[in-house]
């Protein structure tokens, strides 16, 4: 959805009679908008769609600037009026089992803990139909349960990024699906993360606010004050290690947002280290030296992502009906780069 653009919900569905093969799109251009090339406009704009899809429809004719085709070229003015028409893309409905390995934590007859690679998708999506955490599961299980709206997400009552490594609860029976996902809209359940973020944190805090999806880039979260254009959040932190330029902390998440601790570390001026999506891949923090360049790039080679892993999970068992707790190590690659940060920060004190 675009906020602070003139959006109407529903021209982003099919009009009555409209072809079940083609999404329908329309953006009011806003009137601070600079101008800028209608391909890397759209690639900001709409979520999910890869730039060889918004290329071809556009070369099909099928992107309209004014009523009229543009090329990829064309630069967007304040105030245009963009219509599109794009194929829905193919999509199976069917989660198809995949023998993948995954690492299983704990497992009884109602529940599983999964302590999730970084690099491996959550669930199937736009793009990623296959080698998702899912997949393999559905492989591992058979039959998974699942909730309304959950559709395609067989056993999942919660999700973790892509690039994140850690735990992630998954049920195995209607029962189990139920009742955790109650206490996760209660917000009763425990996760702690370890990041690692740039700058020199001084004190623990909380943040809050409202989360919502960026007006400029919907594959970002962003910040607002009102909750029309977002959702609650809340993220507490505790400083574990400070390390110089960088600050290894534990965040607690109160409710659980898309992206909520990378947008929240963003927001307070401390992104996560090598976090590209939210501007963690550079040298926020440190001395201007060649050397101590290098070092970082090193850092970052080491821990090709960002530095956010899942490492406790609690909550009340549905049938056992007691509390129970998990935690994991950190991964090698997180571990690796966290080791490097230490020595440089004792070379610094000596």
């Amino acid at each position: 959805m675009l906020e602070n653009e003139e959006y109407n919900e529903e021209e982003f569905n099919e009009p009555e009679g409209a072809s079940d093969l083609y999404e329908h799109f329309r953006i009011v251009v806003d009137k601070g908008q600079s101008l800028l090339r209608i391909d890397k406009f759209l690639m900001n704009r709409l979520e999910n769609f890869s730039r060889n899809r918004i290329q071809n429809s556009i070369d099909a004719g099928n992107v309209l600037v004014n009523e009229k085709p543009v090329k990829a070229s064309y630069k967007v003015k304040p105030l245009d009026e963009i219509s599109i028409v794009m194929p829905h893309p193919p999509r199976d409905t069917e989660v198809y089992p995949e023998d993948l390995p995954i690492e299983i934590v704990y497992e009884d007859n109602d529940l599983l803990i999964v302590n999730k690679a970084a690099g491996m998708v959550v669930h199937p999506g736009y793009g990623n139909y296959t080698g998702t955490l899912v997949n393999a599961l559905v492989y591992h299980f058979q039959q998974l349960p699942t909730l309304p709206g959950n559709d395609g997400r067989p056993g999942l009552v919660h999700r973790i990024d892509k690039d994140t490594s850690g735990l992630l609860l998954i049920s195995k029976n209607e029962w189990a699906m139920t009742h955790l996902a109650r206490q996760f809209f209660d917000h009763s359940i425990t996760r702690k993360y370890l990041a690692l973020v740039w700058g020199d944190l001084t004190e623990d805090g909380t943040i809050t606010g409202y989360i919502g999806r960026s007006a400029k880039d919907r594959r970002v979260q962003d910040m607002f004050d009102t909750e029309e254009k977002g959702k609650w959040s809340v993220t507490h932190y505790r400083i574990l290690e400070r390390l110089n330029y960088v600050t290894l902390i534990e965040c607690e998440l109160e409710t659980g947002r898309t992206h909520q601790i990378r947008a929240h570390m963003k927001s307070i001026g401390h992104p996560l280290f090598n976090d590209e999506t939210y501007g963690g891949n550079k040298i926020l923090k440190g001395t201007v030296f060649g050397k101590y360049k290098q070092f970082v790039e090193n850092c970052f080679e080491l821990l090709p992502r960002q530095a956010l892993h899942a490492k406790t999970l609690g909550f009340i068992h549905p049938t056992k009906k007691e509390y129970i707790h998990f935690d994991t190590e950190l991964p090698s690659d997180f571990k690796a780069a966290l080791d490097k940060w230490r020595k440089y920060a004792a070379q610094r004190e000596e």
